[in-house]
């Protein structure tokens, strides 16, 4: 990108939030672009904050919102809003994968478009606006963000068993079974998990976690939600 501060200002503008620029600078950029000019600071940081806002602020408003749902349910529905393909889905909707750094690898592969690296931006902005702006501004960015997929009642079906979910729909499509492959990286204490599921030869989808059932649920959830919608 030539011109940082009219994307940065355009994403704000997305985003309805005013953060300082050099911090949502960080919070987009991807460890590639950092391996790539010297080693400099990633969003990673931000990330891990992000993803705790997020799950606090989608908790809250859960317990809030659905007094008859019991602990099983509830757990379910905020698995299911803060996973690494809801997630992709939010940054898809708000455009985020243009404003996103990354390495010239990163960038001729697709990454701009890539699930996980999609969804852990999402997670460090948020993180960003919470350290410049507070709790109560960053939970209003959740809220926003998040807020249309929990007014979908229909993603509350296939996101409680997305591997199910995924493996009928390719039954139904001919396609044969999904094929799944993981790596995971991190220590022992704090590993992470990046799931890729190929489907026939209609999609490749991809999702992380903090475990491989996490991470190929994440996927199965994202391939899901691409191949449905085809006629």
């Amino acid at each position: 990108m030539t011109d940082a501060e009219p994307t940065l200002d355009s994403l704000k503008e997305i985003l309805q939030v005013e953060i300082d620029a050099d911090l949502l600078q960080l919070a987009l950029t991807h460890r590639s672009f950092a391996y790539e000019n010297g080693g400099i600071p990633t969003n990673e940081r931000l990330e891990f904050l992000g993803d705790a806002i997020l799950g606090q602020a989608v908790t809250v408003s859960l317990f809030r919102d659905n007094p008859d749902l019991d602990e099983g349910e509830l757990a379910k529905r905020r698995a299911s809003l803060v996973s690494s393909a809801a997630l992709a889905e939010v940054g898809r909707a708000i455009g985020l994968g243009p404003h996103v750094r990354l390495g010239r690898g990163e960038t001729m592969t697709g990454g701009a478009d890539k699930g996980s690296i999609l969804a852990d931006t999402v997670e460090a902005v948020i993180g960003a606006v919470f350290i410049d702006r507070g709790p109560d501004v960053a939970t209003d960015l959740v809220m926003r963000l998040i807020g249309p997929l929990m007014r979908d009642p229909s993603r509350f079906g296939v996101s409680m068993d997305p591997k199910t979910s995924l493996q009928e729909l390719a039954a139904r499509r001919g396609l044969g079974s999904p094929l799944y492959a993981v790596t995971e990286s991190g220590p022992d204490h704090n590993k992470h998990f990046i799931a890729t599921v190929t489907v026939g030869d209609l999609v490749q989808a991809s999702g992380g976690g903090s475990s491989k059932k996490a991470a190929e649920m994440a996927a199965a959830l994202e391939a899901w939600s691409s191949i449905a919608p085809r006629a």
